[in-house]
Order: C-alpha cells, then structure tokens, then sequence
C-alpha cells in the first residue's frame, strides 16, 4: 500500500469531499491529510497497531468509540513510535501524546469525553504542528455536532 501524507495550508472555507479511508486535519499551522484504517468494534481497538513493524508516513489508524469516554491507551505489543491524538465528539483534538514508546506498559491517559484517537508515526504531530484545539474531520463523524463537517 503507497500512503501519502499532504501538508498544505489552504484557507478556512475550502472544502473538500470526505472519504473513508482518509481523516483530514487542520489548525492554524495549516492542514495535513493521512490515510487511515478505521477500527470501531472492541476487538479492533483491542489490536489497534500491535505487532506491527511499519507504518507509512501518511498512515494511520482511527479509533472510534460508541460514545464520548475517558480512555487510555499503552503499547503493549507495539513496536513503532507512536503520536496519539486524542479528540472529542466533534472533532476537536483535546490532547496529543507525542512519540509513545514501543513496548511501554505505561497508561497513556487520553482524557474525559473522548471519542476518537488517530494513531499516527512518533514525532509527526510536532513536525505538522498538531496539538489541541486542532480539528479532524471524517465521514464517520456526527455531521450535527462536528467543528467541521463533510
């Protein structure tokens, strides 16, 4: 699979169609653009990114849950570098762990409220400039309460 990641600063107001493959982010430091496998059912979660040697530069795995919570993640089993992002209901990043480590035990808290979690390569939140308050978009997202809609 070849995964692109797009870091380009667009205006506010341009919009672009959804997809399900791919999760769009933007902030004041402009926007970026990862392809990402989506996983909503316990089990899926559960395995997340485990066991995995690689991952493109522009992939990534979205996290969804039935509704807002408060979550944590570890890296049992995980053997690349991760950033977390977490987000709320409608789409706003309410905190970023950057660069978790492979194997770590350690409960890596999310937050209260918390719905998505994309899981994208360690350091590339600092290098695009993603931190909270940043917004995500998908097709998966509530149209009626997301930051911004499909």
């Amino acid at each position: 699979m070849v995964a692109a990641c797009f870091f380009v600063v667009l205006p506010f107001g341009a919009q672009a169609a959804c997809s399900d493959s791919q999760i769009e982010l933007r902030g004041t430091w402009g926007k970026a653009v990862f392809d990402v496998e989506v996983v909503a059912d316990p089990a899926a979660r559960a395995q997340g990114l485990m066991f995995r040697e690689t991952m493109p530069r522009g992939a990534g795995m979205l996290f969804v849950y039935e509704r807002p919570q408060t979550v944590a993640f570890w890296m049992k089993n995980t053997l690349i570098p991760l950033d977390m992002i977490f987000a709320s209901e409608d789409g706003v990043v309410r905190k970023v762990h950057s660069n978790a480590i492979p194997g770590d035990l350690t409960p890596i808290p999310g937050g209260d409220n918390i719905m998505y979690v994309l899981e994208i390569n360690g350091g590339l939140s600092e290098i695009y400039g993603i931190k909270a308050g940043s917004e995500m978009r998908h097709e998966i997202f509530d149209k009626e309460v997301a930051s911004w809609p499909c």
